[in-house]
């Protein structure tokens, strides 16, 4: 019998290891002013073992999500959607995700930003959040460059979800003041896989039985 539950949990772990995360990214966009310029936002996934979304907004196309302070744009914004899917239903769900924010705010400049994450099987919010960050001309605000790592915990698991996230940039007519979305990260975090942890505890238990035996 021990063997039987052993060989189970291999096989088990085995099948999640070839398993992958569908991501799906829907939008990674934005528009730059005046004139109206629309730019393109290369991104960078990764499905396996966690899945991991960057929007390289500081190498978007044909301009970088910046303005003011030579750009010759005074405002802008970002918007990137996208899904992710657990085509196999055999991955542990999504418990959670870091969110990284890379930019800079000068004098007048600013950043602000809303997010939210949406189950698609019957479109629950099961999170939103919303920030800023603004230049030394607001009060509370400074100068230079930021990267903030945002933890965050979604209330129930999940395996398919939708994210949305929007950016605004602002302030950049006024004379030496700025703002540049650099970078927008996620790096989602999995509840621990209960096979896995039989498995282990398994062969944990066989490890000291054969000590005993010895």
């Amino acid at each position: 019998m021990k063997r039987l539950i052993a060989s189970l949990g291999v096989l088990v772990v085995a099948a999640s290891a070839f398993a992958s995360w569908n991501v799906t990214i829907i939008n990674s966009n934005g528009v730059l002013n005046p004139p109206s310029t629309p730019v393109t936002v290369p991104t960078i996934v990764q499905s396996n073992p966690v899945p991991q979304i960057t929007f390289l907004t500081a190498a978007a196309t044909p301009h970088p999500i910046m303005i003011g302070m030579g750009t010759g744009f005074t405002n802008g914004s970002f918007f990137g959607q996208y899904t992710i899917q657990d085509p196999t239903n055999t991955m542990p769900y999504l418990n959670g995700f870091n969110f990284v924010i890379a930019g800079y705010v000068f004098d007048f400049g600013a950043i602000t930003w809303f997010k939210k994450v949406v189950r698609n099987s019957d479109n629950a919010i099961l999170w939103q959040g919303s920030g800023a960050f603004y230049g030394d001309a607001y009060a509370g605000g400074a100068d230079g460059a930021f990267s903030v790592n945002i933890p965050v915990s979604l209330p129930v698991p999940a395996n398919d979800v939708t994210v949305y996230e929007t950016f605004q940039l602002l302030g950049g007519a006024q004379p030496g003041s700025g703002a540049g979305l650099m970078l927008v990260e996620q790096d989602w975090t999995l509840v621990p896989e209960p096979a896995s942890m039989i498995a282990l505890a398994t062969g944990l238990g066989g490890l000291l039985l054969r000590r005993r035996k010895a």
